[in-house]
């Protein structure tokens, strides 16, 4: 089982290549993610992801977690676990006031925040849902764009289907638009990559194994029960997103 941190790293690498969140480092991610010794250099580096750190900083102070990293923080973040539903919410509150307030009007971080009485937790669906829509990060207006962003960006699942090259086909149900709403649509087959020039950090998959997805990237192998708990975690978040979407 791989430390915390290193957790963190595949899931903040897909997008970070990509140039959308984090210091410009996806190097260096990837080479400590294929080899490179561990080091406090990947500590500061993590650190600087202002998007995600933040939402560790608070479950881990939520729960008397001393460590951020910790695998524990890590995996309520990315994947979700009980550690999310003992986040108070004047803390969550707290922690969206200080980061968001000055990039929305009063109506929308308002209609936000009441949200958290509905049950929201610091997963990162409520980022990509909740966060992205509201403080301007998703700048294109055509609702087709925002959603297949939001469908990259949120932390999803499938089953391996078969392995092709740097490539895995997995079944994988996609976020869909359903009279207005958003809702999980039928599983469909789609191409996700495992590595990069021949690089990568997951090896020797097998059909029906479980991996979950971010920026159309394999980043880790799921336990039944996580992919459960990752499951439970989307449609709340789902659903709360429905309430005022």
């Amino acid at each position: 089982m791989i430390s915390g941190l290193l957790l963190f790293a595949r899931y903040a690498y897909p997008p970070n290549r990509l140039g959308y969140c984090g210091p410009d480092e996806h190097g260096a991610l990837l080479e400590y993610l294929t080899g490179e010794p561990v080091d406090p250099g990947l500590t500061r580096l993590a650190q600087r992801f202002e998007g995600a750190y933040p939402y560790l900083r608070l479950i881990a102070a939520s729960n008397g977690i001393p460590d951020p990293f910790d695998r524990r923080v890590v995996e309520a973040y990315w994947v979700g676990n009980a550690l999310l539903d003992r986040v108070g919410v004047a803390s969550f509150f707290d922690s969206l006031r200080s980061r968001f307030r000055q990039r929305m009007d009063r109506g929308a971080f308002s209609s936000l925040t009441a949200a958290l009485d509905d049950g929201s937790t610091p997963h990162h669906d409520f980022h990509v849902f909740e966060i992205y829509r509201r403080a301007g990060l998703l700048r294109d207006e055509r609702a087709t764009i925002a959603l297949d962003r939001m469908d990259k960006c949120r932390i999803s699942w499938g089953g391996v289907v078969s392995v092709d090259g740097a490539e895995l086909v997995v079944s994988r149900a996609p976020l869909v638009l359903k009279t207005g709403k958003l809702a999980l649509g039928p599983p469909e087959r789609v191409r996700i990559l495992r590595q990069i020039d021949g690089r990568g950090y997951l090896e020797d998959f097998h059909a029906g194994e479980i991996v979950s997805i971010h920026w159309n990237w394999a980043c880790d192998r799921l336990s039944p029960s996580a992919a459960r708990a990752l499951a439970r975690v989307t449609q709340r978040a789902i659903a709360h997103t429905n309430l005022t979407i």
